[in-house]
């Protein structure tokens, strides 16, 4: 996955804040073998549990994740509250326009200096967490290879916000009662860019890919067969794996890019760490996304949830700088400095709508869930168990709370719970009754 400071660059760059909802993962290495363990001598699942010390671990990191994900919201709203009224945005806003007459230079002074302030604002909330990672065994990443990647991640930023801004405050200039419209107009065709190019681009500065074929000829060939008997052609050069481990422990597969760029990424963790079946499994959920069209319609709810941000935002911004913009010394809403009094309604309203993005996510998971398992019904023996054991892995390595908060839940849950996923593979049988499944018809 791309840090906070490449997330920050991308919103910016599309929303101004909030349009760089690109899919990203975490990170992992080890050999690609894809049999560590007997399936026969595996233990059957029948729901999610964890040893006594694994679950401890797991119920602390659950709940002190939460906690995190309630405060670092806060937290950044008060960072550019913090940095308003402190006029820091005018001072950068000066420095800009001594350094420069050019308007694209005084932008690119300008992002660079803000990025790199939010960045230090928001600095203890990231070494937390990698901290947290590292002290639960979930990172294996040094803190210099950590902070190599926090400088790239800035440095994205910095060049996302650049381009981001220098079309928003010219659009500002040249209609500013009507610059959100355009602005939301022109973020439509930049968000799909971007989508397009974060696999081809930004995550190979991360990790490591290579074609699966490379990696695991075998394991390739059975997603290729898994593909060809759903009646999909999804051709091995768009399978990818990638070097986590590296970096991480944890497991993870996931679908990304659009069009060309589309692809399968298979992390090297997930295959050392279960059995073919499994991976297949996991695949196959993967597969589910690119089948069901999720990054699409993924897209269209973020048009539609952009169009009322920028809407509501660009009210909200308007009545805000009328009201104050005089006492900050803000000249306008044209002016560089109005910046956070701009972004900062649409971050807001992004957190405000977070329980809706994450219920939509959720739907999509599980979507994918049953598309895994209608796709892996019949290639192997017990596809109902090598989805649950999946599951169970994933759990167990990933330290995934065995029981969270509804309220966790309900706002920042992207995926069902795992208790819920593996409850759900070993009750879905619709050939019970001789009927096929859903998406898959065979």
């Amino acid at each position: 996955m791309t840090t906070r400071g490449v997330a920050l660059g991308l919103v910016i760059l599309a929303t101004i804040a909030i349009a760089g909802t690109a899919v990203a993962r975490p990170p992992q290495n080890v050999p690609a073998t894809s049999a560590m363990y007997d399936v026969s001598a595996a233990e059957p699942v029948s729901t999610y549990t964890l040893p006594p010390d694994l679950y401890r671990k797991a119920r602390n990191l659950g709940r002190i994740s939460f906690v995190m994900r309630l405060t670092s919201a806060p937290y950044q709203w008060l960072a550019f509250v913090l940095l308003i009224l402190w006029k820091i945005p005018v001072m950068y806003r000066e420095c800009a326009e001594k350094l420069s007459r050019r308007n694209f230079l005084q932008v690119l002074i300008y992002a660079a200096l803000f990025v790199l302030t939010l960045a230090i604002l928001l600095l203890p909330i990231d070494l937390f967490e990698h901290h947290l990672s590292r002290s639960y065994g979930l990172s294996v990443q040094g803190w210099g290879s950590w902070g190599w990647d926090f400088a790239k991640s800035e440095l994205i930023s910095i060049a996302a916000a650049t381009i981001g801004m220098w079309m928003l405050f010219g659009l500002i200039r040249r209609s500013p009662r009507h610059w959100w419209f355009y602005f939301w107009l022109i973020s439509l065709p930049i968000g799909i860019s971007l989508v397009f190019l974060q696999p081809l681009v930004v995550d190979p500065l991360f990790h490591k890919f290579v074609p699966l074929a490379e990696k695991d000829p075998g394991l390739a060939t059975s997603l290729r067969d898994m593909a060809q008997h759903a009646g999909e052609n999804i051709p091995t050069q768009q399978m990818f794996w990638m070097d986590a481990g590296a970096k991480t422990t944890e497991l993870n597969a996931y679908v990304t890019g659009i069009g060309a760029s589309k692809r399968i990424v298979v992390w090297d963790t997930t295959i050392a760490k279960m059995t073919t079946p499994e991976v297949v499994f996991v695949a196959g959920h993967e597969m589910g996304h690119y089948v069901l069209l999720h990054i699409p319609k993924q897209l269209a709810w973020e048009a539609v949830a952009l169009f009322l941000y920028f809407y509501l935002g660009f009210h909200c911004a308007d009545w805000t700088l009328r009201r104050f913009g005089e006492r900050w010394r803000i000249r306008g809403a044209d002016d560089l400095a109005a910046l956070p009094v701009i972004v900062l309604p649409l971050i807001v309203l992004s957190f405000v709508a977070s329980p809706i993005e994450s219920a939509v996510s959720r739907y999509y998971e599980h979507q994918a869930d049953q598309y895994g398992l209608e796709i892996t019904h019949g290639l192997t023996p017990d596809s109902k168990q090598d989805a649950a054991r999946a599951f169970q892995i994933l759990g167990e390595v990933d330290l995934a709370d065995p029981a969270p908060s509804r309220a966790d839940v309900f706002l920042f849950y992207s995926h069902p719970t795992i208790a819920d996923r593996i409850r759900f593979a070993l009750s879905y049988d619709p050939w019970r009754n001789g009927e096929s499944g859903e998406f898959v018809k065979q």
